[in-house]
């Protein structure tokens, strides 16, 4: 399915310090992740600020869980179209950890085809959520823009 937003959209993306000036696929390039392969750029953000957290803290502990985080604003216009995945199309593994080669495919078909800019998924971590995967390589990119970056310490009481 896809679609225009009626209205710009705003993405978050929580990531170390050292990385926040910039939006890059090369973190989920180095080892693959849900939706991309290995070597296969893309950028994941989510649709809202308890997401994105909620996204990231499933891979951490509190013994293990960087200080230095960056939430991260992303604005998006409202011209860029966004390809949406249904959960009733999505294969029976989807959930699956670790990250199962269907939706690495799913991810890196979208890519390689480079129609869209945006991909919209349902979120494995939080049901009823919804990630927005983009796609760097889109001629839409540039159009992109962080709008905001603030210091995001978590808080401990959340790995307890």
């Amino acid at each position: 399915m896809e679609f225009l937003y009626e209205k710009d959209m705003e993405v978050f993306r929580i990531t170390r310090e050292k990385f926040s000036g910039s939006l890059s696929g090369k973190g989920a390039a180095l080892k693959g992740a849900r939706w991309n392969s290995f070597s296969v750029e893309l950028i994941y953000t989510a649709l809202n600020r308890s997401l994105a957290m909620a996204e990231l803290s499933v891979h951490f502990t509190l013994a293990t869980l960087p200080d230095d985080y960056i939430m991260m604003n992303i604005h998006i216009p409202d011209d860029i179209a966004v390809k949406e995945l249904s959960i009733a199309g999505l294969p029976s593994d989807w959930k699956d950890f670790p990250h199962p080669t269907s939706t690495q495919k799913m991810g890196d078909d979208f890519v390689s085809e480079n129609k869209y800019c945006l991909l919209k998924v349902p979120s494995v971590v939080t049901q009823g959520d919804y990630n927005i995967l983009i796609n760097p390589n889109h001629v839409d990119f540039p159009k992109i823009k962080i709008t905001a970056t603030v210091k995001f310490p978590f808080d401990k009481r959340i790995f307890r």
